[in-house]
């Protein structure tokens, strides 16, 4: 331990931390103090160093989106958004999982947050999927899977800081995104004949409660045709089917750049539940500020302990001496990337995804850079790599949501995961060696 640099010291430290279960933010920043000190740095920095970290007004927009996300999830717009597609595919069989993997694409322009993502729609669609004759697990699975999707379809909270870390456009990374979520939604869809063939029926009495529900809220039954219940149903979903287009129309229409649609946003959440739906009332509000900043302090608390960690890998030199080994390891661009991929991958098995950029973009970036390969196609690539990891076990955070809201045990859920994983591994690779998919919109 004596003959390595500070740097690689902190690195290791930092692992033995999180493997003992020190969370992972205060893991980061005593690692990087205890660096700090071996290099000779007073400490007397760190407080400098942290606000530098943190003081980027791009970084506003993480809170907000996450506001914004809140708000939504309590105003009734998913399940009206659930009960429009699933009144569009009417009596299809096994529709709910289409509806299922659209609605997390919506949702995931309304979120940013996978694990927010599951919490919002999960128990909806699993009901739904549960009456289609889908096992519960198999349903928990394809929302973990479509919930990650958030990391890519944008407004991305990921892709923001992406975009900070690697000086790139996150106006470029959002439009950038569009084409790989999409594409990443129809492998899901294309999984679901293969998957059902292995799930178990619900009981007969589950299926009848759960379709009953559904019944009702589509309309279904009640004499009306069809044209009827879909106008109505579209009706209903309007202004949650709107919000993509508020957004993202906002910022490449030139009306406000991706911070202030954060802002824009949670103001047409904030009208959409007073005004038009008028399920949000002054309370909820509160309680949705509450969550949202709860949610974002932890979010900003690993930014800033990254950002001091960062600035050691940095001075430290391991930067120059990691991307020189990532180069030495082929002469050709895609085998390196192939080998950024895994690191990335097998890093999401155990870190959120936050983390893991601060730790390995200052290694990456350059050899991006070396290798003349495009930052924004990378950006997208290594989301979609991370988004794997909030459905790989043991430390798969979307996994652990669904097994609260579902009551099914962890390893049941990460069975049912694994038709999408391989589906999601084969989009990583289409999204990783065909880059035009990413730069096409560009």
């Amino acid at each position: 331990m004596l003959d390595l640099s500070a740097g690689t010291q902190m690195i290791i430290l930092f692992f033995v931390l999180v493997l003992i279960r020190v969370p992972v933010a205060f893991s980061l920043a005593l690692s990087a103090m205890a660096a700090m000190y071996v290099m000779g740095f007073g400490l007397d920095m760190v407080g400098d160093l942290i606000v530098s970290g943190i003081a980027k007004y791009s970084l506003l927009a993480i809170p907000f989106f996450i506001l914004a996300g809140n708000i939504m999830g309590i105003t009734g717009i998913a399940e009206k958004m659930i009960n429009f597609f699933r009144t569009l595919v009417g009596g299809l069989p096994g529709g709910m999982g289409l509806v299922g993997t659209v609605v997390c694409l919506f949702w995931g322009a309304v979120s940013g947050s996978g694990p927010a993502s599951v919490a919002a729609i999960g128990p909806l669609i699993i009901r739904g999927m549960v009456a289609d004759g889908y096992s519960r697990a198999f349903a928990a699975g394809l929302v973990c899977t479509g919930a990650a999707l958030s990391l890519i379809i944008p407004p991305s909270i990921g892709l923001v800081i992406y975009g900070i870390l690697a000086g790139t456009s996150i106006s470029d990374l959002f439009l950038a995104a569009i084409l790989p979520g999409l594409m990443l939604g129809l492998l899901m869809l294309c999984a679901l004949p293969f998957a059902r063939l292995s799930a178990m029926p619900p009981s007969a009495s589950e299926s009848a409660s759960a379709d009953a529900a559904f019944l009702r809220a589509v309309g279904e039954g009640s004499g009306l045709p069809y044209a009827t219940r879909l106008l109505r149903a579209f009706r209903e979903a309007f202004w949650g089917l709107l919000t993509p287009v508020v957004i993202l129309g906002g910022i490449y229409g030139g009306l406000f750049t991706p911070t202030e649609a954060a802002i824009v946003a949670t103001v047409f959440a904030m009208f959409v539940g007073f005004f038009i739906y008028r399920t949000l009332s002054p309370r909820a509000l509160f309680a949705c500020v509450a969550a949202s900043a709860g949610s974002s302090s932890v979010v900003m608390l690993v930014v800033a302990f990254a950002s001091l960690f960062g600035w050691v890998v940095v001075v430290d030199g391991l930067v120059g001496d990691y991307s020189d080994a990532l180069l030495g390891i082929s002469q050709s661009p895609w085998v390196i990337v192939l080998m950024m991929l895994v690191i990335l991958l097998l890093a999401g098995m155990f870190m959120d995804a936050i983390t893991i950029m601060f730790i390995t973009l200052p290694i990456f970036m350059p050899v991006v850079q070396q290798l003349g390969l495009d930052p924004t196609w990378f950006g997208v690539a290594l989301m979609t790599a991370l988004s794997i990891g909030l459905i790989t076990p043991p430390v798969g955070i979307n996994l652990f949501v669904a097994a609260n809201i579902t009551g099914l045990p962890l390893g049941q859920i990460a069975r049912g995961v694994i038709p999408f994983l391989i589906v999601s591994l084969i989009g990583l690779l289409i999204v990783a060696y065909v880059p035009a998919i990413s730069l096409i919109a560009l």
